[in-house]
């Protein structure tokens, strides 16, 4: 029997949802004081305005309920899930009234596309963009990429009671034994990286003769853009704006490292470097970029895209990390990805998105353990059947130390992976419904699914009120991933249902 929402869940979860507004009302400083810097008089009082929207609703929303207590998983799961949406509503704010948006719709597919990290974006004009509204845009990339209650809890500003969120988010390697001290660590991390690769891009940028606050201002949302598996460029060009190959290798690296578990990374942190390489996901992400790049690499050079070898190796290659981390950035102008590039070119990129990078990353798709989970179950599946029938058949994999595989374990992989793939093929119906052609409605809605941000044409201005939506829930379903997501729609369906006389 499915359990309801009662008055008194609803209440907790509106309390603290209520917390993370007001949290989440903090991050509008940043917009504030670059428009500052800036003298951007006019994106100044909007996001003023915002930070007060915020606050208000947070204040509101957590006089529900005084005391509340601890989230019990059920309310976590809820808590977080209307968490990504309602804070994208709140995000998408500012950006509507920027006057770089047709349409609400279209800001509000903007803030989803920030926080979920899938950079996809409808702005128009963005390269006079106010640096507020950039600002804010990459802003919305650093808290998706961590997650709203990692930052949070790593600055203090939740007390121990939410500490049940982390969980929730998607997170579930603890590299620490206490949570927060845990986020602390990866938060730590993540800035020390982005701190050194805004250093070295804001060095090419410079040389490059861009003047320097622009420079700096670059550098710093390639960082976080790229670091967070992101997607959002602060130029209409993407990365090939910038015609510089030190800066794309810096890209290259950041992209690779936020593809990999933040877990992984602390171990080589502490120079347990035996562990990184044992890890299943290294070793199938190694193998997988391998061929997916000698396949890609083939298909470009039969279709005669790039004119040598080198511009073939360096544009191929870093479209490939960028397909496979889900970043997005772009090397290649969007009529070379949607004319110039073979079907074959783009079902490689379309299949690199779809796997995605490493769970407990910040990349999005399926992700590499959960592949190589149903590799090891085909396997233990063939040892059985070849085995004595009085055998034991067991399927060890590493992963932060030596497992046995599961049943269980193989079951949940199997069906996370299930529920993507339909996913991807509704969007893509969808899409093909609305005249799109196959391979570009396929492309686009597994981007969106698996949060990877590139697009092959149909994620533009003007599209389909209808279809855009469809691309804002797939984007806030493969942030949540589907188990999670569905498991909350049954239980809000449950409790609006009226319960029948005589059911317990």
């Amino acid at each position: 029997m499915w359990q309801r929402f009662s008055f008194d869940d609803i209440l907790t979860i509106g309390h603290y949802l209520g917390v993370l507004t007001s949290v989440f009302a903090f991050a509008f400083l940043a917009p504030l004081l670059t428009a500052l810097v800036c003298q951007e008089w006019e994106p100044f009082l909007r996001y003023a305005m915002s930070a007060g929207i915020a606050l208000t609703f947070g204040t509101l929303l957590r006089l529900l309920r005084v005391n509340p207590g601890r989230l019990t998983h059920q309310q976590a799961m809820a808590v977080t899930g209307f968490a990504w949406m309602f804070l994208a509503l709140i995000a998408s704010v500012p950006l509507a009234l920027s006057g770089h948006y047709a349409t609400y719709l279209d800001a509000l597919f903007e803030g989803v596309s920030g926080l979920t990290t899938t950079g996809a974006s409808l702005v128009i004009d963005l390269d006079h963009m106010a640096y507020a509204d950039n600002m804010w845009r990459f802003v919305l990339h650093f808290l998706g990429g961590l997650g709203l209650i990692v930052v949070a809890l790593a600055l203090g500003l939740m007390g121990s009671s939410m500490s049940g969120l982390y969980s929730s988010e998607g997170r579930s390697d603890h590299v620490l034994p206490n949570i927060v001290t845990t986020t602390r660590l990866i938060g730590g991390i993540s800035l020390v990286l982005i701190a050194v690769a805004t250093l070295l891009l804001s060095v090419f940028c410079l040389i490059s003769g861009m003047e320097p606050l622009r420079a700096v201002f670059n550098s710093l949302w390639i960082a976080i853009s790229g670091f967070m598996t992101a997607g959002f460029a602060p130029t209409s060009q993407s990365i090939s704006y910038y015609h510089s190959y030190p800066l794309e290798m810096v890209c290259m690296v950041l992209m690779i490292l936020g593809s990999i578990s933040f877990a992984l990374l602390v171990e080589v942190w502490k120079g347990r470097t035996f562990n990184f390489f044992k890890d299943l996901e290294i070793r199938v992400g190694v193998i997988w970029l391998l061929v997916a790049t000698a396949v890609f690499m083939a298909s470009l050079a039969v279709s005669d895209t790039f004119p040598n070898l080198p511009e073939l190796l360096r544009r191929g290659v870093f479209m490939v990390i960028s397909a496979m981390s889900t970043t997005g950035f772009e090397v290649v102008t969007s009529n070379q990805l949607t004319t110039s590039f073979s079907s074959g070119a783009l079902l490689i990129l379309i299949l690199l998105m779809a796997i995605g990078g490493s769970s407990g990353s910040t990349a999005g798709g399926m992700k590499l353990m959960r592949v190589g989970i149903v590799v090891k179950s085909l396997a233990s599946t063939v040892k059985e059947t070849l085995a004595p029938e009085n055998a034991r058949v067991s399927v060890v994999y590493h992963h932060l130390g030596r497992h046995v595989l599961s049943t269980d374990l193989a079951r949940s992989a199997m069906t996370v992976s299930t529920l993507f793939v339909v996913a991807f093929i509704i969007g893509a119906l969808a899409g093909v419904a609305y005249g799109y052609d196959a391979i570009s409605a396929i492309f686009d809605s597994v981007s969106m699914a698996s949060n990877g941000g590139l697009s092959a044409g149909v994620i533009s201005t003007g599209m389909p009120a209808p279809l855009e939506a469809l691309y804002i829930l797939e984007m806030w379903a493969g942030r949540l991933e589907y188990v999670t997501l569905i498991a909350l729609l049954v239980k809000i369906v449950m409790s609006v249902i009226p319960r029948r006389k005589g059911a317990n």
